[in-house]
């Protein structure tokens, strides 16, 4: 009796149906599903777990590679940022030593005066004087490599007789160092009205009082005089100071002054450089790294003499290689900061990736990485599979026909089903990542509104049903 010939297809579709433990395992434990075509026929095939680990392993370092592509694209674009707000704040900064603290200044000078000046050598390279008023015996400037000692002592003193309108004063400038003392004698000869006599501490204090003259408290010395006294006035720190007196009342008061001034004046004997401002301007450099000091003094008060007060005007020259150095200095001490923080943040960056690809390796794709071209459309596998059966089980097409479920598949019955929409198996494929984790509909979807796989985040090409015989 001849045995019956069974073909291929046959005993293909008699795989279909039959079922082992083995078999149930393996379709349990598989996530991806390959398409290939040859000769027009489709077939459909599970990558093998090892294979699986492989593409997971050598994926992750291109992902990381791109990663660190943008973020070293990221770094340059804020580092020139950083430069940029460097050089501006400097320009500021600069514009602010040049134009303010080492600005230009109007000076006023009285008798006897003796000013000391020892400008920063880091940013003033030289100082210049200019006198602004023409005098037959004008002030004088010295040169010290170091700041000369306070030990000269002089005394002189001023009378005045005045008669002071209303709404009006009169005052007197005197630059006094440390240690000075000023001693007013007054007398008003008026019995019924009085005056304001202040010693004001600076241009700043003498407007201040010339605002709101009956306020006590914007001056050195504050006082309201009539009849005769004396007013005493200590001077504890080298500055300008003014001495006036004003007529709020509603006549015309006559009152006679008596200056008696003890001054501390620098001592000028040891001096290295010495200039009579013979064409109307000094100047000195300034030493560096070292520094060295200048004094400006006046004349004292000549007898019958009419000028008193002297006005000049002081320029400080910028020391251009400290503003220049400066900038680069500032520039690669704070662009190597930035880096050090955004390196730092890029490795933090970075460990956080790697422990969260360890935890979810199922967002790797198995396939390895290709380009996105045509040729890459296909599956990478050139065997059949011949156990249909996993597949099936995989697919849960068994449970949608009828077929009832062991104890041992309801735990991986959710794995089967559609990962978007938990009601229809898992019967599509995604190109050219290979990903399976949704119902043809859901996955059509995805494709039509995300374009990008849900799993590796790749770009969509195509959506390919999968189908059982």
């Amino acid at each position: 009796m001849e045995e019956p010939n069974h073909s291929p297809s046959s005993s293909s579709s008699a795989s279909v149906h039959s079922h082992s433990p083995a078999a149930a395992t393996s379709s349990s434990s598989a996530s991806h599903v390959r398409e290939e075509e040859d000769g027009g026929e489709q077939y459909h095939r599970f990558p093998h777990p090892e294979l699986e680990q492989q593409q997971i392993s050598t994926s992750s370092p291109r992902r990381f590679g791109t990663f660190n592509d943008g973020t070293q694209t990221m770094i340059r674009e804020d580092t020139w940022s950083c430069v940029v707000v460097i050089l501006t704040f400097w320009f500021f900064v600069s514009m602010t030593l040049i134009l303010g603290v080492y600005g230009s200044v109007n000076l006023q000078l009285g008798p006897n005066c003796s000013h000391l000046f020892q400008p920063n050598p880091i940013f003033v390279q030289s100082i210049k004087f200019e006198e602004l008023n023409e005098s037959k015996s004008g002030p004088m400037l010295y040169g010290f490599y170091s700041s000369p000692p306070l030990d000269t002592f002089t005394m002189w003193s001023e009378r005045h007789n005045l008669s002071i309108p209303t709404d009006s004063h009169k005052e007197w400038i005197y630059f006094l160092n440390a240690g000075s003392e000023i001693n007013v004698s007054y007398s008003v000869n008026s019995s019924t009205s009085s005056i304001f006599l202040i010693v004001a501490d600076g241009y700043e204090g003498l407007t201040q009082w010339l605002q709101d003259p009956t306020y006590p408290n914007t001056t050195l010395s504050w006082n309201v005089i009539h009849g005769s006294g004396v007013i005493r006035q200590s001077i504890l720190k080298s500055s300008s100071y003014y001495v006036a007196v004003g007529n709020l009342n509603s006549e015309n008061v006559e009152v006679q002054l008596n200056l008696s001034i003890k001054a501390f004046l620098y001592n000028t004997t040891e001096a290295y450089y010495k200039c009579t401002f013979t064409q109307g301007s000094c100047s000195m450099k300034i030493l560096f790294p070292e520094g060295n000091a200048a004094v400006l003094t006046s004349p004292g008060l000549e007898k019958g003499g009419s000028v008193d007060e002297w006005n000049l005007k002081l320029y400080y020259g910028p020391r251009w290689a400290t503003y220049i150095v400066g900038i680069g200095v500032m520039t690669a001490l704070m662009l190597l900061i930035f880096n050090f923080f955004n390196e730092f943040q890029c490795i933090r960056e970075d460990r956080i990736g790697s422990q969260y690809e360890v935890a979810r390796p199922e967002r790797t794709p198995l396939l390895s990485n290709k380009d996105d071209d045509l040729s890459s459309w296909g599956s990478s596998y050139d065997s059949v599979s011949n156990d249909e059966d996993d597949l099936e089980d995989f697919l849960g097409v068994g449970s949608h026909e009828g077929k009832i479920l062991g104890d041992g598949d309801k735990s991986n019955s959710t794995r089967r089903l559609c990962a978007i929409c938990f009601d229809a198996p898992r019967d599509c494929f995604f190109l050219p990542c290979g990903h399976c984790v949704a119902c043809f509909a859901c996955g059509t979807r995805i494709a039509e509104v995300d374009g990008t796989c849900p799993i590796c985040r790749r770009s969509l090409k195509k959506v390919r049903k999968i189908f059982t015989v």
